[in-house]
């Protein structure tokens, strides 16, 4: 059975509190703690981002005209997330990591402000979802 909207509206409030719990200890803690902090994240990140694909994937062919955009999103953001685990292994200069700090929060930024715009646009779609049942079910009425 699916879950109701406020039930995944809660999910992801828990998850974004749980976001902003480890980036505030981690603005307190040592590098080590850190650095494990962030391996969490990243099989976290990995596995929502495999729910996701796999959420694409079974929608088959009666998915949204979006759906290769949102496959395109997935898999770069598959790419990245590879990329940059692999990329921090290798950053000894002090002004490339200065450099690679800054591209970091300006991409940490971007992708807070894009799941702003996608809980709205998710909130959006929920409210057309209930508009859409009430309205079949007035329709069956008839």
């Amino acid at each position: 059975m699916t879950k109701r909207f406020s039930e995944l509206l809660e999910e992801l409030a828990v998850h974004a509190r749980k976001a902003e719990d480890a980036t505030a200890a981690a603005e307190k803690e040592g590098r080590e703690k850190i650095a494990a902090r962030q391996q969490e994240a990243y099989a976290a990140t990995k596995n929502a981002i495999e729910k996701v694909e796999q959420k694409v994937k079974s929608a088959g062919d009666s998915a949204s005209r979006d759906l290769s955009t949102v496959k395109a999103k997935i898999a770069a953001d598959l790419i990245a997330l590879k990329e940059g685990v692999a990329h921090a292994a290798h950053e000894i200069d002090t002004k490339r990591a200065q450099a690679r700090a800054d591209r970091l929060q300006w991409e940490a930024d971007f992708a807070i402000d894009y799941a702003i715009a996608s809980v709205e646009q998710a909130g959006l779609a929920a409210l057309g979802a209930v508009l859409a049942r009430a309205e079949a079910a007035k329709q069956a009425a008839r």
